[in-house]
Parts: C-alpha cells; sequence; structure tokens
C-alpha cells in the first residue's frame, strides 16, 4: 500500500509539473533543421523581446551593432557591438534587443551540423561551452564576412547550399575558438585530454542530473575511476566533480523556478528529490536563497 501511495504521488507531481517553455526551429522550407536571419531586418521598427524560455537547437547571435540585454542561465551579458552568443540546447536564456540592432540570428540542430570528423567536434564543442564572447571590430569582420556567405547560400538555395554552409560553419567556429583559447581552464597544466574528457562530462551532467547524482556514476560512463575524474575537474574547473554536480542540479532548479509556475515539491521530485525539506536545504545551501525567495527575488 505504502508503496502504491508513493508511486502514485510521484505520478501525480509529474503530471503537474510544466515544462520550461522551449523553442523549436519553425521553418517552412526543406532546409528546416536550420536558419539564419539578418537582424536589420528583424528590427527595423521594434524591439525583440524574447522571455525566459529555452531551445531543443543551437541558437547563435551575432551582433555588429546593437543594444539590450542578454541573460543566459542566470548570468547577465552586455550587448554591444561586436559581441557573439552561443547558446546550446537545454540552457535557458532571456533576450531585450533594441530596434536598429544590426548582425545575424542563427539556429540549427544536430541533425543539420554535428561534425563527425573528430578536430572540427571538438572546436565546436570547445566553442558551444562558452556563452559569451566579446571581440573587436577587425576580428569580428572575419565573422561577418562568414555569416554574410551563409546567409547568401541560406537565401539563393543554389546545389550544393547545405554543404557549404556547414563548410563556412566550421571556418566560423574555428575563428570563434580562437577568441576562447585558454578561457575555460584555470591551469597551464590542463591538457587537450583533459578538456576532452570534462566537456563530455558536463554533458551527460545536463542530461543525466535529474536521475543520477553520484560521481561514480559519471565516472563509470567516462570510462575513468572517480579518482582520476575528481583529478580532471579539479585541474580544469578548481572543483572536484561533486561540486559540479551540485552546480548542475542548482542551476536546473532555477531554470523551473523561475521559467513555470511549479510548486517547489514538484520541482524536487522532478529532479529526484522525494523529501522536499531536504531539497529546500540542499538550495539554499548552495544558492544562498529558499527555492520560494530565490523566485521572488529574480522573477
Amino acid at each position: 500500500m505504502d508503496g502504491n501511495f508513493k508511486n502514485n504521488k510521484i505520478l501525480r507531481f509529474k503530471l503537474q509539473m510544466k515544462e520550461i517553455p522551449i523553442r523549436t526551429i519553425k521553418e517552412p522550407d526543406f532546409l528546416g533543421s536550420f536558419t539564419i536571419s539578418d537582424l536589420g531586418d528583424l528590427l527595423t521598427e521594434k524591439d525583440m523581446v524574447e522571455r525566459l524560455h529555452r531551445h531543443n537547437f543551437f541558437f547563435v547571435l551575432a551582433i555588429e551593432k546593437g543594444t539590450g540585454k542578454h541573460s543566459i542561465d542566470f548570468t547577465a551579458y552586455p550587448v554591444t557591438d561586436y559581441s557573439v552568443f552561443v547558446i546550446r540546447p537545454g540552457q535557458v536564456h532571456e533576450l531585450l534587443l533594441k530596434q536598429g540592432s544590426k548582425g545575424y540570428l542563427m539556429a540549427f540542430d544536430s541533425s543539420f551540423y554535428s561534425p563527425r570528423d573528430e578536430p572540427k567536434n571538438k572546436v565546436f564543442r570547445k566553442v558551444s561551452r562558452k556563452n559569451y564572447y566579446e571581440l573587436n571590430s577587425g576580428k569580428f569582420k572575419k565573422l561577418l564576412l562568414i555569416l554574410d556567405y551563409i546567409f547568401q547560400e541560406y537565401s539563393d538555395k543554389e546545389d550544393g547550399h547545405k554543404e557549404i554552409i556547414k563548410a563556412n560553419l566550421d571556418m566560423l567556429f574555428i575563428e570563434l575558438a580562437r577568441q576562447s583559447r585558454d578561457a575555460d581552464s584555470i591551469s597551464k597544466s590542463n591538457t587537450p585530454y583533459a578538456q576532452e574528457r570534462l566537456e563530455e562530462l558536463l554533458g551527460l551532467l545536463e542530461s543525466h542530473i535529474c536521475t543520477n547524482k553520484q560521481v561514480v556514476h559519471y565516472a563509470e560512463m567516462l570510462h575513468l575511476t572517480p579518482y582520476q575524474l575528481n583529478a580532471i575537474t579539479k585541474n580544469t574547473l578548481g572543483k572536484i566533480c561533486s561540486q559540479l554536480i551540485n552546480d548542475q542540479v542548482v542551476l536546473e532548479a532555477k531554470r523551473n523556478l523561475l521559467a513555470t509556475s511549479n510548486q517547489v515539491n514538484e520541482i524536487a521530485y522532478h529532479l529526484g528529490y522525494e523529501d522536499t525539506s531536504y531539497f529546500i536545504r540542499f538550495f539554499k545551501k548552495h544558492a544562498g536563497f529558499s527555492p520560494e525567495t530565490f523566485r521572488q527575488n529574480f522573477k
């Protein structure tokens, strides 16, 4: 009886849970998994206002000229001339882009662009782990030439345009990778192997955090011992793996607190906590606020 009651309770919470609004790529033509838009055309008469939501695709915003506000996973970034934003699937963001801004907005999913060539894949993983790039006019001009070409190919849709777009995405991300050299590492002794394992770990945390919070689980998926995994995270980010797990739990909780109207107990169940009071203590310890206070202060 107790087991049935518990299962029914969990099911009820799942049914009540509201999902964070998810945007999908809606494109009428046959290139549906990729789109690029000229911001100058979109923002001639009004601002772009995007309330808190998440995507199921990659989102690249390149600002040649513009002002506004942009928050990605609750970190505020300045919208300035020559800035680039890269958002991964699953991240939440809200955006205010003022009328008259210029540049490009690009979206694509992994069915369109997911390099099989390991060096290119490595570059793309590295670039997509950083949300904000601040460039000077010269460096941005190099990116703009690539984006102009992509936009032209997308508009004309001549034979082979998909392959040309993908090849130009390769060049775009190589240029951005040059801007993020050593940005994710606090240690000069960081190795390419360690960085690759870290990127794999961060991806696993995003997809598994609601169901598993044990270091040993992630170590096994990466074919490492917990000691090896902790050494990698310590050398690259200055944190042991359990701290990264806690950070990811808090981030996902914040996403749900601000992007949905779900009750705290529903969010706790969604994140794998049957004891709501324990979840509240955990969140307050790591976020500095109770869940309700965080929601009231930051929504």
